[in-house]
């Protein structure tokens, strides 16, 4: 599996968290930044991740800002792309079993690096189910 991972500066000290849960997992990624707390513009950052995933360059992206939101309306943006924001285990397994979500987007102002790190772990570990989800998604492609 190769991941590929974005944040802006209010979503980067939960992507370092996240980046390390990451090597320790022995999992590949690309971190395309930012490296520092500077003030940056998220579709800046959220375009391209979308953009390498839609293309096939990497299996799964994350996505970390202040709330997630502006991140995940701009992943959404790209045809291809069904990005989720979430911020529980529950909503992490649901969204990858039924919808095959391919990017992650969640907020360091809203979660916890504890649980953010369970909902990459449930995210990135749930096979999409198909049947009847197949049709829907086949929807949204659309």
């Amino acid at each position: 599996m190769k991941v590929v991972i974005a944040s802006d500066h209010g979503g980067l000290n939960l992507k370092k968290a996240v980046t390390e849960y990451l090597s320790e997992k022995k999992i590949e990624f690309t971190d395309l930044g930012p490296d520092s707390t500077d003030s940056v513009d998220y579709p800046d950052y959220a375009k391209p991740v979308a953009e390498k995933v839609a293309a096939g360059e990497y299996d799964k992206g994350i996505l970390i800002c202040g709330t997630g939101i502006g991140m995940s309306i701009t992943a959404n943006k790209t045809k291809g792309i069904r990005c989720a924001l979430v911020h529980d285990t529950f909503s992490a397994k649901a969204t990858r079993a039924h919808n095959d979500s391919n990017v992650l987007a969640m907020g360091e102002r809203v979660i916890g690096p504890g649980l953010a790190l369970e909902v990459v772990d449930t995210w990135l570990n749930t096979e999409f189910e198909g049947g009847r989800h197949e049709r829907r998604v086949c929807k949204i492609e659309e």
